[in-house]
């Protein structure tokens, strides 16, 4: 079985506290992107799970999260039958862009078909969980409200078809690095949640940028100061808004047509040579 496992961006991203075991509280919007790996899974006798990827930079054992997931829902549901995943990786990794978390949940997706279990979307989520914050919301996609660690999932109106450019440069960020150099008694501006879903339903593009933030900004454009750059250059070609993804470091602004979108990608792939630059679109997947 094939399946395509779509990025994410985060419209907003906001930091609302901390629970005991260390875990930040998070309250953040969610938008699927037309940007995407490919995931195929073949049933292996042998019971073990093979993981085949065509970017070798990327780890292909139980460090992938792809075999977790694997691994997850055999233990979970007693499947005897080993895997073979073959990934075929487009999204960047360590981007804020979700790649290893979409690749999991569309694994756990193939697998619910493919041995017949017929897991609900609660269990699946629930599973979800247990190998990351994103991976829950990559089991749907689409435009929605994550909150807690990522858990509570709240579908908002479609915000489909905006054209958006994607700049992520020639360096990773750890997640955990970044959440772990937040002091979040240091944000002294949250991010206006209501007014954003109030601007997604009105499907106010210009009301959406106006109010799209991201408190992991204050840590990674303050570590890495070529994003701060990159923000300016894609305002200076005519974005409506841009923002950092996630933990970072990718960049994306908003776009009125594909024409101007098009005009700035040349442009920031002029200056930067970054191999990782894309003209995409949000998607109700």
């Amino acid at each position: 079985m094939r399946k395509k496992a779509y990025a994410k961006i985060n419209i907003s991203l906001d930091v609302i506290g901390k629970r005991d075991d260390g875990y930040h509280l998070l309250e953040m919007i969610m938008q699927t992107i037309d940007l995407y790996d490919e995931i195929e899974i073949i049933k292996n006798y042998d019971k073990s799970i093979k993981i085949h990827c065509n970017k070798q930079y990327v780890p292909c054992d139980e460090r992938n999260l792809a075999y977790k997931a694997a691994k997850l829902f055999k233990d979970k549901y007693k499947i005897k039958d080993g895997v073979i995943i073959k990934i075929k990786k487009n999204i960047p990794v360590a981007a804020g862009l979700a790649g290893g978390s979409t690749d999991a949940a569309t694994v756990l997706c193939i697998m619910n078909k493919m041995f017949n279990v017929g897991a609900t979307y609660r269990e699946l989520t629930d599973l979800a969980l247990k190998i990351g914050a994103d991976v829950p919301y990559c089991i749907n996609g689409g435009t929605a409200l994550c909150e807690g660690i990522g858990e509570k999932i709240t579908y908002l109106d479609k915000f489909e078809n905006k054209i958006l450019v994607v700049i992520k440069p020639n360096f990773g960020v750890p997640t955990k690095e970044v959440y772990g150099s937040l002091d979040i008694n240091k944000i002294y501006k949250h991010v206006k949640t209501n007014q954003l879903i109030e601007c997604i339903k009105k499907d106010d593009i210009y009301g959406v940028c106006n109010n799209m933030k991201n408190v992991l900004e204050n840590v990674t454009l303050g570590k890495h100061k070529i994003l701060k750059e990159i923000k300016e250059d894609l305002n200076k070609n005519a974005a409506i808004g841009a923002m950092m993804s996630g933990s970072g470091p990718t960049i994306f602004g908003f776009f009125e047509d594909m024409l101007t979108a098009q005009n700035a990608y040349e442009s920031i792939k002029n200056k930067y040579k970054f191999k990782d630059i894309f003209i995409t679109r949000t998607i109700n997947k």
